[in-house]
């Protein structure tokens, strides 16, 4: 028996991925959108900065958007791409659960994963308290007492930025900080308080931040924090497929329409961006989805091929 096969294999169904399959289905494409129910945004009680969805919670948009791919036959297959392999028009994958299947494209949504220290506490305050995009959350700790963790350029421009939400800041850079004197007195004519220490603990009461306990015995009550662990990309489908990587391995390369260094894999959301929000990488699926539709229209008829009747 011939595997199915469909248009486009979406793998990833948070929001770049159900924006691409809704776009897909909507352009009468047989789709297979595969899931393993793991987000990156599942800690964060509230998703932020969603034209008409504005403090929804993750949970709730996804809900609404596999609900919504409905009407297009679009397949949902709840499990996890285990191998993929084959070129464009003919890729196959092998699924953890279920039969495997073939697709003319694949786009890969699986993200990218936030690399935590394991610090005590760190994990359970983790888009709780524990922030790492300001526009997200920041709001909703404006003028509260802040930490942001970095050092060098990149902790001096955070500083600069978060303390936008609030004047209540300190800086700590980790031991032995490699901020220059003219950003150290920057800092200190801004009020930005800094800290040469590390982090040892993130002390909770009530659920929430209470207490950041640092390397140099110091104790500095904040509610809560902003820093940028260390990401990387989620699964190893993109070296299956032979994708090329950016210089620091962070990302999948791609064009501005999602398109990889492999003929007819594409890619969006968390993965090719540097920019990471929802709404950002919905416009990312949508916009590769477009890509893939305009492929596909444009290609020759292929006879002889087991496809899902487009609805």
């Amino acid at each position: 028996m011939n595997p199915l096969h469909v248009d486009v294999a979406v793998i990833g169904g948070s929001n770049a991925g159900l924006s691409a399959a809704l776009t897909l289905g909507r352009a009468r494409r047989s789709v297979a959108l595969i899931d393993d129910g793991t987000p990156r945004n599942a800690p964060a009680g509230h998703a932020h900065n969603i034209y008409t969805r504005d403090g929804t919670p993750p949970d709730e948009l996804r809900r609404i958007g596999r609900e919504q791919l409905e009407p297009y036959g679009v397949r949902l297959l709840n499990t996890r791409v285990t191998k993929a392999g084959g070129s464009k028009g003919v890729f196959q994958l092998a699924l953890a659960a279920g039969e495997p299947l073939s697709a003319e494209r694949v786009l890969l949504a699986t993200g990218v994963s936030d690399d935590l220290p394991n610090i005590p506490g760190l994990r359970e305050l983790w888009g709780k308290s524990v922030f790492t995009c300001p526009y997200c959350h920041g709001w909703e700790v404006r003028d509260a007492p802040l930490a942001v963790l970095g050092d060098g350029d990149t902790g001096y421009g955070y500083a600069r930025m978060i303390q936008n939400w609030s004047r209540d800041l300190v800086l700590i850079t980790g031991e032995n900080t490699t901020l220059t004197d003219d950003q150290l007195n920057d800092l200190e004519a801004r009020s930005i308080g800094v800290v040469e220490a590390e982090v040892t603990e993130y002390e909770r009461r009530g659920g929430e931040l209470s207490t950041l306990h640092l390397s140099n015995s110091q104790r500095v009550a904040r509610q809560a924090v902003f820093m940028r662990p260390p990401m990387s990309l989620r699964g190893d489908l993109h070296e299956q497929l032979g994708c090329a990587l950016s210089d620091d391995g962070s990302r999948i390369v791609a064009d501005e329409m999602g398109q990889t260094s492999v003929p007819g894999v594409y890619a969006a959301g968390d993965m090719v961006s540097p920019m990471h929000a929802v709404i950002m990488a919905a416009a990312s699926g949508a916009k590769a989805a477009g890509m893939m539709n305009h492929e596909l229209v444009m290609q020759a008829p292929r006879p002889n091929v087991q496809a899902v009747a487009a609805p």
